[in-house]
């Protein structure tokens, strides 16, 4: 058995040459000793315990001071404890800089944990380097909603797929009802070969043979618990919305969280399945495969790639594949290629993380170097004394470790404190999982990289000096460092100027994401989904809602007029075939624009009667070179009709989109939701009204209902979550800076104590002193917003172009980020400078 080759290392480190062989043969015959006696761990624990000096080494050398010169523990121990008493001599600088690196710390790991989040998203899966999204591309646009028939058709026409599945964009919200227990649940309709591509761990039956019957559901732990408590599920029934019972087929786990396929149960296609799922020129669908073993993401587009023109005329899209790893991070397209996505938003917190860490490391920096003076008769004894560069150094380094851990624990403490208001905010469920050797492991990386990046240049500068100058007193007046310290300070300040510019400019653009028109009008709009007893009965749950003073109008809609994703394929007299006729597309019934406040440039809302006519918007006519679009006649999902009315444009997306050609079709069967407008003042009373009217018409269901405000937000969350979290980080990172801009004031008015003295002798007044002390740090802080100010510019000129819809970055922005930055400069620094200059002369000179 042989000892641990890590702690041999460690030996070869610390021992001297000549006696390496000798102390180690000791040792290793000591760890056979304790091996045969104790067993191989506990002997290999002891054996550590001897080399890195726990104890005291065993009893042949226990009392042998011989040995403590071999390997220099009490040297060690001697660093640390100068380091202590060092600290304990200058409270506030120590406090200064423990404060500053536990923030800069625990901002550090509470990014990280939200950046390894973000990239655990979809991982984990079996065979999940296999699995890839399927879009079509037509260079200019790239989709990932699909036509029904596309699955089927890669796998019998890709050789290179092994399995893929299909499943319904929207998910459904719908009624399970089992015996007397009963609740709403998210689940999918997918096709029969979904579990193939997507293996979740099965608890109860057999998920895969389940989804092929077209009378089984497949459940999550979660929904078994709710409705079955700990009985076995598998065989019982759940009522589907009151209509269809279903027979438990399988229980899985809980679909993760980080994943972006989410469900609480799925069944097959075969119940829900009508002719337009069948057909190539309507998207709905999302559609995944899983490739063969050996086969290459490049092979499979290459075989893809003339696959449409096959089943579609005209068709001039392809499909391309996205790894299931990549679809989360990397979701905008541009020419067919991934950009970006949420990717951005990574790199952008991880800078920030990274920045907010260097500037805590920087206090530290500055204030070594400021006290070099005070230190430098210290370095000149320990040289003359002998002391060689290298434990010079140790012992500075030292002194950056024990602050480094100690702000390490605290930095963990407040991260602790802060995870329960931080978890709501980012909508999701961080913890540092303390079992886990990587959470140790980052830990202790980032207290060696944060303790050498502050302490490598106070040690460089301090044990360079020369000990004849040093006792001389030649330091004693000019300060080392001081042009790195001006460096550092202009780093800081840089810094908080572009975080200041980054949250004037993104809150601008949320601001005026949420004002801007959108060309419908969306407030006192609320939505309530059509379902149970109120799909046969929709018309009369309409008109009975009219009739109420406290409503405006009402109508129906297949999706919310804010996250349109469905496209149809539409075709006119006269049409080009190269001409790309994919549009935006919505399934709606009468009185749509008018409860939407939609404005008509030309011709009528929908009547009941007109079951195959359409509605348009500008850019559809646009797209079809129209001059008289009113009775024009086009082919779309519906068959031929005519154009009955052209709609101004309004946003069917978020702003991160153009507006699309779209066109409406009068459809009340396959809408899924009440679109209802209140009167102003009257929400109370409309809600009243509803609820009375839903129980009365579909009383087996829970009454629920919700703004479109609500989901007009969701569609900015994560430029919400940047809003909010440069808000916190940038005040972090200038509150910080403001530490170590304080700490150096402070030290620089007890630098200058006799000189301002003499001055207020010789009558100088306390507003000339304030501003002597005060004009060199402003003066770097106005360096600093010549620095920042363009790369500001750059970074948020770019942020915007994501945005097609955006404002305009104007030059206030950037006088108004440098007037905060010199009134938080000199907020912080007239403290000290008034307190210095209010001084009594009589106690600054009462020394000469």
């Amino acid at each position: 058995m042989t000892p641990p080759r890590l702690a041999d290392r460690l030996l070869h480190l610390f021992c001297a040459p000549d006696r390496l062989e000798e102390v180690q043969g000791d040792l290793h015959e000591e760890f056979q000793y304790q091996f045969r006696r104790v067993g191989a761990r506990r002997a290999r624990w002891r054996y550590w315990r001897d080399v890195l000096g726990f104890i005291r080494p065993f009893a042949s050398r226990r009392k042998s001071k011989e040995y403590q010169k071999i390997i220099p523990f009490d040297m060690i121990q001697n660093y640390f404890k100068i380091a202590w008493r060092s600290l304990q001599r200058n409270r506030l600088l120590g406090f200064i800089n423990v404060a500053g690196l536990s923030l800069g710390m625990a901002c550090s790991l509470l990014i990280g944990l939200w950046v390894w989040d973000e990239f655990q998203v979809d991982k984990g899966l079996p065979d999940g380097d296999r699995l890839y999204l399927v879009r079509l591309t037509d260079g200019a646009y790239t989709s990932d909603i699909l036509p029904g028939p596309l699955a089927e058709a890669l796998k019998k026409d890709v050789p290179e797929v092994d399995k893929a599945t299909k499943f319904t964009v929207w998910s459904n919200d719908f009624l399970l009802r089992a015996g007397n227990r009963f609740g709403k649940k998210v689940g999918l309709y997918a096709s029969a070969d979904f579990f193939d591509v997507f293996q979740y761990p099965v608890l109860q039956g057999n998920p895969g043979l389940a989804i092929q019957s077209p009378n089984a559901i497949v459940i999550t732990r979660n929904v078994a618990q709710a409705f079955f408590g700990n009985s076995q599920a598998v065989g019982k029934t759940i009522q589907l919305n009151n209509e269809k019972y279903y027979r438990v087929g399988a229980v899985i786990e809980n679909v993760p969280q980080n994943s972006s396929v989410q469900f609480d149960w799925i069944v097959n296609f075969s119940e829900a399945e009508e002719g337009w799922m069948k057909t190539w020129n309507n998207n709905a669908f999302r559609t995944y495969v899983k490739l063969k073993n050996g086969s290459t993401q490049a092979g499979a587009e290459a075989r893809m790639a003339g696959l449409l023109p096959r089943y579609q005329t005209g068709a001039t899209a392809k499909p391309i594949l996205q790894r299931l790893g990549d679809v989360y991070l990397y979701g905008e397209y541009t020419n067919g290629k991934p950009t970006g996505g949420r990717i951005e938003y990574v790199r952008t917190f991880s800078l920030i993380a990274l920045l907010i860490l260097l500037v805590a490391c920087v206090n530290f920096m500055n204030l070594a170097t400021a006290r070099s003076s005070l230190r430098a008769k210290e370095v000149g004894i320990r040289k003359v004394v002998g002391a060689r560069r290298l434990s010079l150094i140790g012992q500075f380094m030292s002194e950056s470790l024990l602050l480094n851990v100690f702000s390490a624990g605290l930095a963990v403490g407040l991260v602790q404190l802060m995870l329960p208001y931080v978890n709501p905010l980012v909508d999701k469920q961080l913890a540092i999982d303390f079992t886990a050797p990587l959470a140790w492991g980052s830990l202790l990386a980032l207290i060696g990289v944060t303790s050498v990046i502050a302490g490598s240049y106070p040690a460089l500068v301090l044990s360079v000096m020369q000990p004849a100058r040093v006792l001389k007193g030649a330091l004693s007046s000019t300060p080392t460092g001081a042009g790195f310290r001006k460096t550092l300070v202009v780093f800081q300040f840089s810094l908080s100027i572009f975080l200041i510019v980054g949250m004037l400019i993104i809150g601008r653009q949320m601001h005026y994401i949420r004002t801007k028109q959108l060309g419908l009008n969306r407030q006192d709009l609320l939505h309530v989904a059509v379902e149970g007893n109120l799909r046969p009965r929709m018309e009369a749950f309409r008109q009975e809602l009219q009739r109420s003073d406290a409503i405006q109008a009402v109508t129906t809609t297949g999706e919310l007029p804010i996250r349109i994703g469905s496209t149809g394929s539409l075709d006119w007299p006269g049409k080009d075939p190269k001409t790309d006729a994919s549009v935006s597309t919505m399934k709606v019934g009468v009185d749509f624009t008018k409860t939407l406040g939609i404005n008509l440039l030309a011709g009528r809302d929908f009547t009941a009667a007109d079951t195959s006519n359409y509605l348009v918007n500008e850019s559809a006519v646009k797209m079809m070179k129209l001059e008289n679009p009113i009775g024009a006649e086009v082919t779309f999902q519906r068959g031929k009709g005519r154009i009955i009315g052209v709609m101004q444009d309004f946003h069917l997306s978020s702003f991160h989109e153009p507006i699309r050609p779209l066109v409406l079709s009068n459809y009340p069967k396959w809408t899924n939701y009440f679109l209802i407008k209140t009167q102003p003042g009257k929400t109370e009373e409309a809600i009243q009204v509803i609820e009375q009217t839903a129980r009365q018409l579909n009383p087996g269901y829970p009454f629920d209902y919700h703004f479109v405000d609500e989901e007009y937000e969701k569609l900015y969350r994560s430029e919400t979550l940047v809003n909010t979290l440069i808000n916190y980080f940038g005040i972090l990172a200038i509150f910080i800076s403001c530490l170590g801009l304080f700490g150096l004031a402070t030290f620089t008015a007890e630098q200058r104590t006799k000189e301002i003295g003499v001055r207020k002798v010789l009558g100088a007044s306390v507003g000339g002193i304030l501003v002597l002390l005060s004009k060199d740090f402003l003066k770097l802080v106005f360096v600093a917003i010549l620095l920042a100010s363009p790369v500001a510019w750059w970074a948020m000129h770019r942020w915007l172009q994501s945005f097609t819809y955006r404002i305009d970055i104007e030059w206030w922005m950037f006088a108004l980020a440098g007037l905060l930055a010199v009134a938080i400069a000199l907020l912080t620094v007239s403290f000290q400078s008034i307190k210095a200059a209010l001084m009594n002369p009589v106690r600054s000179l009462r020394s000469e």
